[in-house]
């Protein structure tokens, strides 16, 4: 049924959602982020489901942007641009607003939008091997579209002390971050997640899909306008200077001019 997913249900209603790149390490591509619209949609009106885990396979969660995207965004006019960053936002917004809990299942390296997909769980269980960063600013650009989730997950004070540096932090400072619920061996990554969706299976269904839009409710809000401005941002952004630098520098496989 899908490219860049795998997609299965167990008999207690766990649905498995799994980013299957492995060989790019998961990095989002443009049908990447369609199906996983689709699925998210899917998910939701599926009575069936009750939990849905998310994760990847290979070595990593998902490495942020596919090359061969970005490559396209380059080339690309900004009304071309700001539809490609649309596409992402309202990925991450169809999985925040999932009816089903959603629980992450990270390992390995989660970069760029892996970050922003991590956000959007309800409940995101790390091994403790994992690398995450938000690296958009060392090509230039900015987290933008996923800025509005993950704010809503770590709050400003904590997301200000990774979000603009493009430093790597490990496992451990995820949690400590509010990015991340727990770190645990990657051994024991599967039994974590088990038990956090345990729970659940005694919980009505109804009630949890309708105490999680609560809970969106009463959090920051998250509407077509604040995506829309995080679009915008980004596309100017991509206008810049820096942005051409940046991304052309790590094409070439070199520092940018600002780098010392």
């Amino acid at each position: 049924m899908y490219e860049t997913l795998e997609l299965s249900t167990d008999a207690r209603g766990v649905a498995r959602l799994v980013l299957n790149r492995p060989d790019k390490h998961n990095a989002m591509s443009a049908p990447m982020l369609a199906e996983l619209t689709e699925a998210a949609a899917r998910l939701g009106q599926d009575p069936a489901v009750r939990v849905v885990v998310l994760s990847g396979n290979g070595r990593s969660f998902c490495a942020g942007g596919d090359l061969a995207w970005m490559r396209e965004q380059m080339a690309a006019d900004p009304e071309t641009r700001a539809r490609e960053a649309a596409k992402l936002a309202y990925m991450l917004q169809a999985l925040n607003t999932l009816p089903k809990p959603l629980i992450g299942a990270i390992q390995g390296n989660a970069f760029g939008g892996g970050c922003g997909m991590a956000a959007v769980c309800d409940v995101a269980v790390g091994a403790d091997h994992l690398k995450m960063g938000f690296t958009e600013t060392r090509l230039g650009i900015l987290p933008a579209t996923i800025g509005p989730y993950v704010i809503a997950r770590m709050g400003e004070g904590r997301a200000r002390r990774v979000f603009m540096s493009a430093r790597l932090f490990g496992a451990d400072e995820a949690v400590d971050l509010g990015l991340l619920a727990r770190a645990v061996p990657a051994a024991d990554l599967e039994a974590a997640v088990e038990a956090e969706v345990a729970p659940y299976l005694a919980c009505a269904p109804g009630a949890v899909a309708a105490s999680k839009a609560l809970a969106r409710e009463l959090g920051p809000q998250i509407d077509a306008a604040t995506i829309e401005m995080t679009v915008q941002a980004l596309r100017a952004r991509w206008e810049t200077e820096e942005a051409r630098e940046g991304i052309s520098a790590f094409f070439d496989r070199r520092a940018p001019g600002w780098a010392t």
